[in-house]
């Protein structure tokens, strides 16, 4: 077996709505579908009980949905995050229904790599710009070493609600190699 790469530019995050977002490792079909009935879902829920879904409760949500379809040849990982009334919220579902509440997580075949950077650097007192600075430079380890990481880096702060009602910004979509060579 091998990896396939059908496109070296995807978009690994997922604009959900404006207070959530998902991420794709895996199978780019299966992620990109399930989080697309997932933002169906979280509206249907918003309407049927008039509020906003939690970030908890949407990430159960594709947690259950998930785990009807493991040994079913599902292929994904995938990050729920998003601001709701209780703050930020952070949580890894995988393609077997398995769902983990966190405050740090890597997903996919890069992720050995981001860990060893999010190991090394991460702290519970950084500064927003320190935070993304991480970020990126975890995700561009895990695309620099891992052909089945892409190519770009995509980078969101999630944020309290602004006037509009939006809790993420996309900070930054980068070239791989673009930022490879600059100095950090």
């Amino acid at each position: 077996t091998g990896q396939y790469i059908a496109s070296g530019t995807v978009q690994k995050v997922l604009e959900i709505n404006e207070y959530l977002l998902g991420t794709m490792a895996g199978g780019a079909a299966d992620c990109q579908f399930w989080q697309r009935v997932l933002g169906r879902e979280c509206r249907l829920w918003e309407l049927r009980n008039k509020q906003r879904i939690s970030i908890a409760a949407a990430s159960k949500i594709l947690a259950n949905i998930t785990y009807s379809y493991r040994n079913h040849g599902l292929s994904m990982g995938t990050m729920v995050a998003g601001w709701d009334k209780s703050g930020p919220s952070l949580y890894m579902v995988d393609d077997k229904g398995t769902r983990m509440k966190g405050e740090l997580f890597s997903v996919g075949s890069g992720s050995i790599y981001a860990y060893g950077v999010l190991d090394a650097e991460y702290k519970n007192d950084m500064t927003d710009e320190e935070a993304i600075n991480l970020g990126r430079r975890a995700i561009l380890h895990a695309t620099h070493r891992d052909a089945g990481s892409g190519g770009y880096i995509q980078v969101y702060h999630i944020h309290a609600p602004n006037a509009k009602g939006e809790s993420w910004t996309k900070v930054s979509r980068d070239d791989c190699m673009d930022l490879m060579y600059k100095a950090w």
